[in-house]
């Protein structure tokens, strides 16, 4: 492969763009009030006039949907973390590493400036367990860790982030996961080199480096993969809509020493109301130097309800396919339900993917496939 200009004519990434999101760049209802009152009584009104597209009727067909789910809610199903942290053990050895995460994030900021101890560094680490089955691959179990310092003396700009970086890529409601890299052992069910690869990241991130940019931005130097030291810029930008709807694009460019040229597009088009379960559509298009296809993508149109605190519950159906050599494929399509709680603690989580989706070009059809991850936050 060249360059990404020369791989992907731009007629195909504008068809690909809006087939995806159902034409969500699309002009308001608006109405003629810009004219003035005539004085004359026998002068006609001019009449409304009214644009509709297909994004002002999906609030009534919402609306005309019937549903025998429980309403929304937002009431905690487990103990705060104030009240538990000194019970077990467990509890205990929580609190430990949060609070050594903690100090060690004051000693690096330290390391740059007079530390205000008004408001000092602060650390988050994400540690999860993601189990994969289906009857082809079979079970793996893939570790992974996400960590972020923060550091007030450098005018707050600043950070460290370490681990999977990939997590970075995704969405923030990650759902219908599968296992897209299945370790090349059949007979292994944990990969220790892989997962040493995929946590091995660290670098140094600069967010929001300009104020005249109308949109986010981070900015990430570091090293990943043992030896790959990379630049990673991403750009993001959310757009209140009409009727409800809120767009977000996200824009990430990476370039490693070894893993050469990364470039991921992420867009989502929501319809969201307060206290109501929301549609979202989920757009993804990666373009790698290291991946076989000139183009891989991804789309998920589902609803999300919450019945508690910190609960996520989906449903809806998946497409994935490729675009390569000119040719244009959906590789992948099926429904999928997805499952996210706190378990007992505030600070541990349980989310399960059940998914049935075909491979074309592994010649497999529609299969069940499962995914649970168990993740703790510090």
């Amino acid at each position: 492969m060249t360059t990404f200009n020369q791989t992907v004519p731009s007629h195909i990434l504008y068809t690909l763009l809006v087939l995806s999101l159902g034409l969500p760049i699309t002009a308001s209802a608006a109405t003629n009030t810009d004219i003035a009152e005539p004085e004359q009584q026998n002068v006609l009104k001019p009449k409304t006039s009214t644009q509709e597209n297909v994004l002002d009727y999906i609030p009534k067909w919402v609306d005309a949907s019937p549903t025998v789910l429980p309403e929304q809610s937002n009431q905690p199903i487990v103990p705060p973390t104030s009240e538990t942290e000194d019970k077990t053990w467990v509890d205990r050895k929580q609190r430990d590493i949060r609070q050594w995460a903690d100090q060690t994030s004051v000693k690096i900021d330290d390391w740059f400036g007079d530390v205000d101890p008004e408001k000092p560094a602060s650390a988050t680490i994400r540690v999860m367990l993601d189990n994969y089955w289906n009857k082809y691959d079979e079970y793996e179990v893939k570790p992974r860790i996400r960590g972020k310092i923060r550091l007030p003396t450098l005018e707050k700009k600043f950070s460290v982030v370490f681990g999977d970086d990939s997590l970075d890529d995704e969405f923030s409601n990650n759902i219908a996961n599968t296992n897209t890299q299945p370790n090349q052992d059949p007979d292994k069910r944990f990969d220790s080199k892989q997962t040493r690869d995929s946590n091995g990241s660290i670098a140094l991130r600069w967010s929001d480096f300009s104020k005249k940019l109308p949109f986010e931005t981070d900015a990430d130097i570091g090293i990943r993969s043992g030896d790959d030291v990379y630049l990673r810029l991403r750009a993001k930008k959310n757009w209140d809509l009409n009727n409800d709807f809120h767009f977000n694009a996200e824009q990430i460019y990476r370039y490693g020493s070894d893993s050469e040229n990364y470039l991921r597009t992420n867009l989502e088009l929501i319809h969201a109301r307060p206290n109501q379960p929301f549609l979202s559509n989920q757009f993804s298009l990666t373009y790698a130097d290291t991946q076989d296809d000139d183009l891989t993508w991804d789309n998920r149109i589902f609803r999300q309800h919450q019945f508690f605190a910190n609960n996520n519950f989906n449903y809806g159906l998946y497409t994935g396919g490729y675009y390569n050599n000119n040719d244009l494929r959906l590789n992948s399509w099926g429904p999928f339900v997805s499952w996210r709680q706190p378990l007992w603690r505030e600070w541990f989580y349980v989310q399960g993917d059940l998914n049935y989706f075909n491979d074309h070009r592994e010649d497999r059809s529609h299969f069940i496939s499962t995914f649970v991850r168990l993740e703790t936050l510090f």
